[in-house]
């Protein structure tokens, strides 16, 4: 026994030591980060480059700490430091405790300054108005597809797409209720009742489903009622001190969304991208071909691939545009000769932004 307490005060000493140390590398890291921003004078905060660092520290990782982890503890280090140059204003769909909110997290790390916006619509005027640097808004889930609001906007706003988060749902009851037993209603976002609905049959068939604004605002009317429960993620639960009477109730296991970091400019190439675009197709035989064609042409991977009514652009009944990720930056020849092939076929072609791919 006495053996084993000296070789822990000597491995606590140990960890002390080191402890020092990281503190020291970090402050030097945030001088040459500083003087780097003293070089630029503009934007300091580049997507590619914080996305170049993330896959390096991933890749020299040796362990034990898994490489997320690593690649967590840089981000928050990447955050501190830009924030001493640059404090980055950061607007979200709200309110509290959505999972925007955690989404602009992860990407941000906890540094800047989030404000919480009513609407999609209000994410994306903060930042043309210049009330916020970016926002983060969802687009789409794996499990019921695409937010048609997030692409409507896109289609009329002058915002570019600089980045994107995917983020695991795991969707929770929450209550101030002891148990299931004592719910009378249940508020939610459509999109997760839709996410749990085989769950909820299961186990709350009669439970009367109130669709709300979002998640976060479900569990904000059911911590002002203690007969409600709501659909929310542990963030929501922890910012309105709600119980999680059933978790994980999600449908599927993978059940994940993909959010947006929109800005008025896109990111530079970081080795791993994706472009966004939407497009139309002539109203002619083969025009669906004049679309997809090129990109196969000149080895250009498709990633996604969604239709929308062309509302308020010009379309008339029954008239679609399409969006549509590949894989690459607009810089890279083949992406770029691609694209300028499509573009030649097509009605026309609005380039959204090219940016790093989800790194965490």
């Amino acid at each position: 026994m006495a053996d084993d307490c000296d070789e822990l005060g000597k491995l606590r000493k140990d960890i002390d030591g080191i402890d020092d140390e990281v503190l020291r590398l970090i402050n030097r890291r945030a001088q040459f980060a500083h003087r780097i921003g003293e070089i630029k004078q503009g934007n300091v905060y580049r997507p590619e480059r914080e996305a170049q660092v993330l896959r390096r520290i991933a890749e020299a990782n040796p362990g034990p700490l898994p490489a997320v982890a690593a690649q967590q503890i840089f981000r928050q280090i990447m955050s501190d430091c830009l924030a001493l140059e640059q404090p980055l204003r950061i607007a979200y769909l709200g309110p509290e405790g959505t999972f925007s909110e955690t989404a602009a997290q992860k990407h941000f790390g906890l540094a800047p300054q989030l404000t919480a916006c009513l609407s999609i619509d209000d994410a994306f005027r903060a930042v043309e108005a210049g009330n916020a640097d970016y926002a983060v808004v969802p687009v789409e889930n794996s499990s019921e597809g695409a937010i048609g609001r997030t692409l409507d906007l896109l289609l009329s706003s002058p915002l570019k797409v600089c980045g994107e988060v995917t983020l695991r749902i795991h969707q929770n009851l929450l209550s101030r209720a002891d148990s299931l037993a004592s719910v009378k209603r249940l508020y939610s976002h459509a999109q997760s009742l839709a996410q749990c609905h085989e769950w909820l049959n299961r186990s709350l068939a009669q439970l009367p489903r109130v669709p709300v604004a979002s998640n976060a605002e479900g569990a904000r009317l059911a911590a002002d009622d203690a007969e409600s429960c709501a659909i929310a993620g542990e963030a929501a639960a922890s910012r309105y001190g709600l119980k999680v009477l059933a978790a994980n109730i999600e449908d599927d296991p993978n059940n994940t969304t993909r959010f947006l970091v929109l800005a008025d400019h896109d990111a530079g190439p970081s080795g791993r991208d994706k472009t966004s675009f939407v497009c139309s197709a002539q109203n002619r035989p083969g025009a669906m071909l004049g679309l997809l064609g090129p990109l196969a042409a000149h080895g250009v991977s498709m990633t996604k691939f969604e239709s929308r009514p062309a509302r308020g652009f010009g379309g008339g009944r029954w008239e679609y545009v399409f969006f549509v990720d590949v894989e690459g930056h607009l810089q890279d020849a083949a992406v770029a000769t691609a694209l300028k092939t499509l573009s030649e076929s097509a009605g026309f072609v609005k380039i959204l932004g090219s940016y790093p791919a989800a790194i965490l």
